[in-house]
Formats: structure tokens, C-alpha cells, sequence
């Protein structure tokens, strides 16, 4: 956040660039982008993108230079008017907000407070949100630390770097309370008692509410609460979870906010519905009452597709928590353990999937072979007798945000019109795809790959400054070719995503990529979890191949893996590839990423990809179960594919250097999953299926 005298550095007339340096709206508005860029390159670049940051570092004259410059003024009003116009819509009619809690936001590099997919849906979501002036609320932690940033050894291995993260740098500003204070919030249960402040991201329309426990009037034991994403200590974890929810819906109440839904994206903020009872009954409901209401106002998304998946706490660690607060306030303690003890397996301890399940109307799994499976691994769990019911809506992403802007998104504003902006899920507008000539789609595609491998020259250059091994320099990408089939492989590294299926045959690996006439390269990229050691040792075993002069520098591992890098990956390569383990990913939206940017999928028939594989829009496998060795089967199946059909596709060119059946495949990624796996389409079922009827439930008994 800017301070008083840093804004008044900026003249008057385009003093609205303050505003929408702390709106994320300019994220996903690519003349907003533009606008920065044009204020000051280098300022851009050195800020990482970060409008906050780079409103510092800009010089006062080059501010009054920009005020009077006519080119400039009139992009900067240009933008201004769409940004105004776009906050003013009225928001659609809805009896109350929905409050969507997640425990990671991903939105943008500018606010580090993701670790992976589930943040990005969540951030997607609130950006859609804002698009279809959907009255939401999003609820999550502000982490003083971020997530681990992950850095290769020269033996390979991932080290990690957690850095501390300066508020005030990015697009955040605390809440204040009518008096003009931080409002601060005391969570209930803790002993000494814990303080917590709230900050706001504003997402467009849509105003994103993180909490810190990172304040000065606690104890240094719980300002560490809320520091690191996804710690690995089970009563950290717990806390981090009780404040996310408890303290979310305090929040909430405090700032005068009366969700009409509550949305709970996976089971780490299930604590809210402790919370939404409590409020319940001090409004007069008894508790059977309030667990009524609060059950049928919940929506509630899975997305693991394992029992391991979910966070459990023993029973004695909870009772810490539990106890002191239901005598507070009246809760009977044991009917609420009971909400949360699997019946498989009582002993385990408080289940927050469970628990979720019980106390949510709506449930879905986020592909329809995920609700399929979690319809079995959570098969008996009911409430008063009525087994719970987990439907499916399939996981999208946010268009403007993926398509490519600078020349993807030009091409489809020229051939497709405006339509595709205002209906992207509508296949009809997604047809026109079929105009746009070979030889554009094909140029264009070409520059964006050109850019991601200058994006990882750019990377390799800064940390060969900051004395990192030749060798690794090397192993980052230094050697790739622009003009080589390239695959693409990026995701958080962990077992069950075989990120290793490729190097299952070395040999026959090293064929395929130091083939002379038709070569393939491969460029990794992802982070393990930190104490994931085995995705650790898979992130070391793609390296060291990297390394490997065998190989010829054609496969890469770019390092420090972030969502400004995934955008140059999604629409930069040619091929994109997923092997994970079916039937374990749940959606897998990074494919879908690639597909609406004219790359094709090359996937293991799993998660979203077998309702979005046609036969002519990329390529599927390894759907089912096989008996014996699965590994074997999935990495002869992968060669096969890269053999007979992807490298010749690629490779074979018309007389005017166009590889034109490739490029149809392009074409049909775009067409078949832009309007399907979209968040527009997602948003919508969510709102037919879930939001407007639990909203009409608000006032049930």
C-alpha cells in the first residue's frame, strides 16, 4: 500500500493509477497492463509486475512527464473509463453475498500467497466472479512468508527459500473500523488470546479478506500462525485452519457481511461452520436449528482424491480448541466431535472432509471422474440418516487470464469478435476459430514459443549473476531450440503425478531428443511439496538427466516455478503433457490452460481430460486399470504416441513450412475447450445447481 506522501508524488491528473495499482482487476485487462508498462518498461520489469512496488521505484519527473504526455493520457483515460464502468454494473440480484473461503488465493505473482491449483481455481473463481457481477466474498490467510520458493543445488537437489513478505509492497490494504483503526479480531479458544488483523485485496468487483496473526500484540509462537502456507506441524496446522474459518467469520460479522452461501473450497476452512452456528444461535435458533440452517446454505468442494488427502486431528489436539470454545458459548461438544468422526474409522480423530460433508447441502467433486471416486471414498457418510449426496461440477479457468494476451488474444478479438469476451462459454462463437488462416495461428504460436525460451534464457542469465553453477545454467534451459517439437511438463512435483513416466526409457528417451531430423525437447518445471522428500528426489532425477551432456541440453528444468512462468509455459509450447496416476487427478487444470492457447493435450485419460478429449484435439491414454506393472504400460503407450503420431504430425510441412495437421489440432483444442472449461460455465452450474437454492434455504429453521 502506498503511503499519503508517495501518492502525492503523482500528479493529480493521473493519480487514478494508485487505484488501480491496488485493484487486481488490471490482471486480466490487457490495456491496463499496457498502461503500466507504458508509464515506466524498466520500472515494470524490476517490480516483477508489480504496479505497487513500481509506483515506488518511479522517479517524480517521469510521473509529470507522463501527465502531459497526449499518447499517454489517452490510454490512461481509455482505461480509467473501462475500469469505472466495470466497477459500477450493478451486481446480480442475490438475497446476500456468497463467502468463498479457500486457504490459498492464487491471482497473481504480485500477492505470493498460493502454492498451486487449488489457489489458482480460487483465484479464477473470484476474477470470474467479478466478471458476471456475482455478489462474492472471498475469505483466506495472508501469509507473511508466502509459500516456499524452491532453488537447485548443484547436486540437483530442491532447496528451500522462504522469504518474508513485505505488505506494504503489495496490492493489499487493512480494514479499518469506523474510528479509522486496523480492525483487529480476537479469535476465540486461545490462550493467551490471539489477535488477528485483516487486510483486503480487491479483485475487481470482488473484495478478497486475508487475515494475519503476524501482529505485534501476540506472542512470537502465534505470530507464526499465519506465516507459511501449508506448514508440516499438525497443531499449526490446526490453528492456521481455526483462524481461517472461526476468524474468517468473525471477520466477516465485524465488517457488518452476512454471508446469504457459504462456499468452502476443499476442508481446511471447515471451521466456519462452527462459527455460522454460533452466529446462528445468537440470533435465537436452538442448536439443531442452526445446524439445520448452516447445512443448507453450504456448498462444499472437494478436491482430493484420497482419504490421505484430508487433515485429521487427533482428538486430544483439537479438545484444546474445542472445549474452551463451546463452553464460551453454549455448543454441545460431543455432538460436534460425533459431526467429524468417520464411522469407518472413529478413532482417527476430528475429519475436516468429513465434517464439511455432514454439515454442507451441496457437495461436488471438480471433474465427473472425481465425484465418481469420491462418491466411493466417502460412501456411508450421512446425516440424520440422509447419505450425502457429492454431485459433480467440472473445474474451469479463467480465459482472460490464460489466453495469452499480447498475440493470442489479439487474434481471437479479430476473428472472433467481441462475442468470445462477453460469451466464452458459448461453442457457437468458439467455431470462428475455424477462420483464423493456418499460416497466422502458426506465426503466432511460433513467437509465443520464441518468448518462453527467451523467458528462460532471462531466468538462467540472472542466476548465473547471482553465482550459480555453469552447469545448472545449463540444465535450466540455456540450450533449447525454437525450432524442436517441444513438451511441456509443469506441475507440483509429487509421486503420484509421475513426473518421471517420460524418463522411463532412457534410451529410448535419448533417441527421441537427440534425433537429428525431428528432435524433441522437454522443458520441467514444478516444486515439491517441503516435505515431500520423494518429490524432492524426482525433482533431483529430472535435473541431474538435464545436466546429462547424453541428452544433448534438450531437456530443461526451469526453476522458481510461479504463476508468471506457467504463462509463458501454457501457451510457449507445443505439446503439453500429464501422467499421473488414474484415477488421482482429480481436474488437472493446467491442460486446460494449454488448450485454449492453441496447444494440444497429451494426457493420461484422467480428471478432466477424459470429458474434454475428443480424438481430434489432442492425444489420451492409459484410461482404467491394467494389471501388472502400470508404469511399463503408461511409458510404452507415451513413446508409442510421441512416435507414431505426435512427432510426425509435427513435423510434417506443407510447401509453405506449415505443419497445417498439426495446426487443425491446434484448432480444435481451442475450439472444444475454451467454452466447456471455462469458469464462466463453471460459475454458472455453481450458481443453478448450488448458490440460488441454498440462497432460498436461508431462512429455513
Amino acid at each position: 500500500m502506498l503511503s499519503e506522501a508517495e501518492e502525492k508524488r503523482i500528479p493529480e491528473r493521473i493519480r487514478g493509477l494508485v487505484d488501480l495499482a491496488h485493484n487486481l482487476w488490471w490482471t486480466w485487462h490487457p490495456r491496463a497492463r499496457r498502461l503500466f508498462r507504458a508509464l515506466d518498461y524498466q520500472a515494470w520489469r524490476e517490480s516483477t509486475h508489480n504496479p505497487v512496488l513500481m509506483l515506488r521505484l518511479i522517479q517524480p519527473a517521469r510521473f509529470v512527464e507522463a501527465s502531459q504526455d497526449p499518447e499517454f493520457l489517452a490510454l490512461y483515460d481509455e482505461v480509467m473509463a473501462e475500469y469505472q464502468a466495470d466497477l459500477s454494473r450493478p451486481s446480480l440480484d442475490f438475497p446476500g453475498p456468497i463467502a468463498y473461503f479457500c486457504a490459498e488465493f492464487g491471482v497473481h505473482v504480485s500477492l505470493p500467497i498460493y502454492a498451486g491449483g487449488l489457489g489458482i481455481l480460487a483465484g479464477d473463481t473470484l476474477k470470474e466472479a467479478s466478471d458476471m457481477a456475482l455478489p462474492m466474498v472471498g475469505v483466506g490467510l495472508v501469509y507473511s512468508q508466502g509459500y516456499v520458493t524452491q532453488r537447485i543445488r548443484e547436486d540437483g537437489w530442491p532447496e528451500d527459500v522462504h522469504q518474508v513478505l513485505d505488505h506494504s509492497a503489495h496490492p493489499l490494504q487493512p480494514v479499518l473500523t469506523a474510528q479509522g483503526r486496523p480492525l483487529t479480531l480476537s479469535i476465540p479458544a486461545f490462550d493467551p488470546p490471539l489477535k488477528a488483523r485483516v487486510f483486503q485485496a480487491r479483485i475487481g468487483r470482488i473484495p478478497l479478506f486475508l487475515l494475519t496473526t503476524d501482529v505485534e500484540e501476540n506472542a512470537p509462537w502465534d505470530r507464526a500462525i499465519s506465516q507459511q502456507l501449508y506448514t508440516t506441524d499438525l497443531e499449526q496446522r490446526l490453528k492456521q485452519e481455526w483462524v481461517l474459518g472461526v476468524g474468517g467469520m468473525r471477520a466477516l460479522k465485524e465488517m457488518g457481511i452476512s454471508p446469504a452461501v457459504l462456499h468452502l473450497n476443499e476442508g481446511h476452512p471447515a471451521f466456519a461452520l462452527l462459527e455460522r452456528i454460533r452466529q446462528f444461535m445468537d440470533e435465537g435458533l436452538s442448536f439443531a436449528q442452526a445446524i439445520q440452517r448452516a447445512r443448507e446454505t453450504t456448498i462444499f468442494t472437494t478436491h482430493t482424491p484420497l482419504p490421505a488427502g484430508t487433515d485429521v486431528f487427533p482428538f486430544s489436539l483439537l479438545d484444546r480448541y474445542l472445549t474452551p470454545y463451546c463452553q464460551a458459548h453454549g455448543l454441545p461438544r460431543e455432538a460436534l466431535l460425533e459431526l467429524g468422526t468417520h464411522p469407518k474409522d472413529p478413532g482417527a480423530g476430528f475429519n475436516m472432509t468429513v465434517f464439511a460433508l455432514r454439515l454442507s447441502r451441496y457437495v461436488n467433486g471438480v471433474s465427473q471422474k472425481h465425484a465418481e471416486v469420491a462418491r466411493k471414498i466417502w460412501g456411508g457418510i450421512s446425516f440424520r440418516g440422509e447419505e450425502v449426496n457429492i454431485e459433480a461440477i467440472t473445474n474451469g479457468i479463467h480465459l482472460f487470464t490464460w489466453i495469452e494476451p499480447l498475440r493470442v488474444q489479439r487474434l481471437l478479438d479479430k476473428y472472433l469478435g467481441s462475442d468470445w469476451r462477453e460469451s466464452p462459454d458459448d461453442p457457437a462463437v468458439w467455431e470462428r476459430v475455424e477462420k483464423i488462416p493456418d499460416e497466422e495461428l502458426w506465426a503466432v504460436h511460433l513467437e509465443r514459443k520464441e518468448a518462453l525460451i527467451s523467458e528462460l534464457a532471462a531466468r538462467a542469465r540472472k542466476r548465473w549473476q547471482q553465482g550459480a553453477p555453469a552447469a545448472n545454467i545449463l540444465a535450466f534451459g540455456s540450450l533449447l531450440d525454437p525450432h524442436a517439437l517441444t513438451l511441456g511438463f509443469a506441475r507440483r512435483f509429487t509421486a503420484y503425478k509421475r513426473p518421471d513416466l517420460l524418463l522411463y526409457d532412457l534410451e529410448r528417451l535419448r533417441k527421441l531428443v537427440t534425433d537429428p531430423l525431428r528432435p524433441v525437447q522437454i522443458i520441467f518445471a514444478g516444486k515439491a511439496h517441503p516435505a515431500d522428500i520423494e518429490g524432492k528426489r524426482l525433482i533431483q532425477k529430472v535435473f541431474r538427466l538435464a545436466k546429462d551432456p547424453n541428452f544433448a541440453g534438450r531437456i530443461a528444468f526451469a526453476e522458481e516455478y510461479d504463476q508468471h512462468l506457467a504463462r509463458f509455459l501454457v501457451a510457449g509450447v507445443d505439446v503439453w503433457v500429464n501422467t499421473p496416476l488414474p484415477p488421482l487427478e482429480a481436474s488437472g487444470t493446467s491442460g486446460m490452460k494449454a488448450s485454449v492457447n492453441g496447444v494440444p493435450h497429451l494426457s493420461i485419460l484422467d480428471g478432466w481430460w477424459l470429458e474434454g478429449y475428443t480424438g481430434t484435439n489432442g492425444w489420451g491414454f492409459g484410461e482404467g486399470e491394467i494389471p501388472g506393472d502400470r508404469n511399463a504400460c503408461d511409458a510404452g503407450n507415451l513413446y508409442r504416441l510421441l512416435e507414431d503420431r505426435v512427432i510426425p504430425l509435427y513435423y510434417e510441412r506443407g510447401p509453405d513450412g506449415i505443419p497445417h495437421g498439426f495446426v487443425r489440432m491446434m484448432k480444435e483444442a481451442m475450439k472444444t475447450v475454451a467454452p466447456r472449461f471455462c469458469t464462466r460455465r463453471m460459475l454458472r452450474e455453481y450458481l443453478e445447481k448450488f448458490y440460488k437454492p441454498a440462497a432460498v434455504r436461508t431462512e429455513v429453521p
